[in-house]
């Protein structure tokens, strides 16, 4: 059977993402025009356009297409920003960024995700991304950042990642411990203390981070 994936985007927008509150006209549009099909491994196309995560590998999954919608949108993105993303994964959230920002660079420590999504940003002709592989927890920059996309969840919300915002920027991530884990977007007010501000966006679950995760705590 042929998969009609045009037909399926504008469903996937239609029935899954715009009733999930994302009303932004930009991200709708990207949403729209970005092949999510292409991102996809073989095995798994036939269901780029459902309301799953998606395998990866290495433990890794693609967010659901609902999440990203959201997560475009809390970043409330403009043509001449700079963005880093943390997990670029599949690559396909790193196009949609790259779409509505002036440009991206993208974490991913796993060497051989990093290099496949880099083949299908080229063969997408996206060419304002910088894919970097690099554990973000030992990853060292002196940039500071318009918006952060973080694609895993965290315990707490680690304040290096808060320092590479400018002030005003604006960061979506999943925080906190199954089964009370939210979507928060925290935007850099600017600098000192009380500087931050964390909106509660909606529920939802997410893996952590590799390094993120809550510490074990054992009790006697």
């Amino acid at each position: 059977m042929t998969i009609d994936y045009a037909r399926a985007r504008v469903a996937m927008v239609e029935q899954q993402v715009r009733p999930w509150d994302v009303l932004d006209a930009r991200v709708l549009e990207t949403i729209s025009r970005v092949p999510r099909e292409a991102f996809v491994s073989d095995a798994h196309r036939a269901l780029a356009y459902s309301d799953l995560e998606l395998p990866l590998g290495h433990g890794e999954s693609m967010l659901k297409p609902v999440v990203e919608g959201r997560a475009l949108q809390a970043l409330e993105l403009e043509p001449g920003d700079e963005v880093l993303e943390i997990g670029t994964g599949s690559g396909y959230l790193t196009a949609c960024l790259a779409y509505l920002a002036r440009d991206v660079l993208s974490l991913e420590r796993h060497a051989d995700l990093a290099d496949a999504a880099r083949g299908r940003l080229e063969a997408q002709g996206i060419a304002n991304v910088d894919v970097v592989t690099a554990d973000v927890f030992a990853w060292e920059t002196d940039r500071r950042f318009d918006a952060i996309c973080v694609g895993g969840a965290v315990d707490i919300v680690p304040e290096r990642f808060v320092q590479w915002l400018r002030p005003g920027g604006r960061m979506f991530i999943v925080r906190g411990r199954a089964p009370a884990m939210e979507a928060v977007q925290v935007r850099r007010d600017g600098d000192g203390v009380n500087a931050t501000h964390i909106e509660s966006l909606f529920e939802t679950g997410l893996a952590y981070l590799a390094g993120a995760a809550p510490v074990p705590q054992f009790t006697l």
